[in-house]
């Protein structure tokens, strides 16, 4: 039972990460597109912008990584 249990924490710890981070990069990237409409020069903003959120996936792996093999 508490390998079921480990399990379930890392996929929510992977599972939530990824559904923040593609509900947040949607909000940027309709931002980022009207953005890019009026200032073509934003280009290299917009893409760190939108980069940014990966690295809660990352983190939500790193976590996922410790709860499975750490514990």
């Amino acid at each position: 039972m508490e390998k079921v249990l480990m399990a379930f924490a890392a996929a929510l710890a992977i599972g939530l990460t990824a559904l923040a981070t593609a509900w947040v990069q949607s909000k940027i990237g309709s931002a980022g597109a009207g953005a890019l409409a009026e200032k073509p020069e934003l280009t290299a903003t917009i893409i760190i912008l939108v980069a940014i959120p990966e690295t809660m996936v990352i983190l939500g792996f790193v976590v996922a990584s410790m709860i499975l093999f750490g514990g």
